[in-house]
């Protein structure tokens, strides 16, 4: 039998394991509670002996540390990251969640910066968005700053596309008119002729 089949055996009876006898039961409404919730549940389970161990988990972790190489000097990179363009509704998508920017930087190029925590956008290194990240599906997440900028630049933009008014003329006498045209005796009120 192969290694990488044995390790992916091991991975996947430990999801198993996971399924079966921390998750049911159990909601989380963040990724912080569910590791708070895993952290205390992994404290009381490693301190029970297994059978295929012939100790306790919580019995090897002195080895296992004794084991492992030091970290690197620099922390790895963590999250997400991607760039792209800010469309004309000045939302970008993660997840399946819409989160506002600032409609100033439209048509640009964004970096969109994703951690546990936060969503941040850049734009030429300059922050032009920052929420807090939700893990709920299909939320739009709106920036009160964000929304009223926006507003502010459709109305500028509509103000430029109006035409410009036009220009005020005087409005005459019908009289006026049968005057010029040499038109006498007509009667307006009945249409008649005097």
């Amino acid at each position: 039998m192969h290694s990488t089949t044995r390790s992916k055996g091991l991975i996947e009876r430990a999801h198993d394991y996971l399924e079966r006898s921390f998750l049911p039961g159990r909601g989380f409404t963040s990724p912080a509670m569910f590791n708070t919730q895993l952290g205390d549940w992994l404290a009381t389970v490693n301190t029970r002996p297994r059978r295929a161990l012939g100790c306790a988990p919580a019995e090897r972790i002195t080895a296992d540390r004794a084991a492992m190489l030091t970290l690197p000097p620099v922390a790895p990179a963590v999250g997400w990251r991607c760039s792209t363009r800010l469309a004309r509704d000045h939302y970008i998508r993660l997840d399946s969640n819409d989160y506002s920017v600032h409609p100033a930087v439209i048509g640009r190029r964004v970096e969109v910066m994703a951690g546990l925590a936060r969503v941040r956008v850049l734009c030429d290194g300059k922050v032009v968005a920052d929420h807090e990240r939700i893990w709920a599906c299909h939320q739009t997440i709106s920036d009160p700053d964000h929304v009223a900028a926006a507003k502010s630049l459709r109305r500028r933009r509509l103000g430029a596309l109006r035409p410009a008014p036009e220009p005020e003329v005087e409005v005459r006498r019908l009289s006026d008119y049968d005057t010029a045209l040499g038109v006498e005796g007509v009667d307006r009120a009945d249409g008649g002729v005097a």
